[in-house]
């Protein structure tokens, strides 16, 4: 059986929603998750084990979305630090504006393990005969006994 490692979605998601949201003339901001190893943010600004940063270009300099973290630097209240966001600890990616944005789902120490596939050729034919009619019966919609449209005169 042949397994393929994937690498997590979530930095790939963060780096597209923060150049659209830029791209609409809007201030990206992340909610960030305190409680997770490595989170380097001033304490003192987070309530209740969460803190929003503004990560516009020009709240932030050397904005770095690499794939293990969010590194930057920033001022707060006027003394300058550096911030670490290991991705895991990321819950969203919004605009400060309309809320525009995604959650992310919390990860659990299961999924931040990298994902795996199995190759469809390392399936027995009979097992990929009976994904294909699941996959078929799940696409197929239930018919309705009467008809939903009505003539209105």
């Amino acid at each position: 059986m042949k397994i393929t490692q994937l690498l997590p979605c979530r930095p790939y998601l963060l780096r597209a929603f923060y150049e659209w949201l830029l791209d609409n003339q809007l201030t990206p901001h992340l909610l960030v998750d305190i409680t997770v190893d490595r989170v380097m943010v001033p304490i003192e600004f987070a309530r209740n084990g969460q803190i929003v940063l503004n990560v516009a270009p020009h709240a932030v300099a050397n904005l770095a979305l690499d794939n293990d973290e969010v590194r930057f630097h920033a001022s707060f209240g006027g003394i300058p630090r550096q911030v670490i966001v290991p991705i895991p600890a990321l819950l969203a990616i919004y605009a400060s504006e309309n809320g525009a944005g995604m959650m992310f789902e919390p990860e659990s120490a299961s999924e931040q393990q990298a994902l795996s596939v199995i190759s469809s050729s390392d399936r027995s034919a009979d097992t990929q005969a009976e994904a294909y009619e699941e996959d078929e019966q799940q696409l197929t919609p239930p018919r309705a006994s009467q008809p939903l449209l009505r003539l209105v005169k």
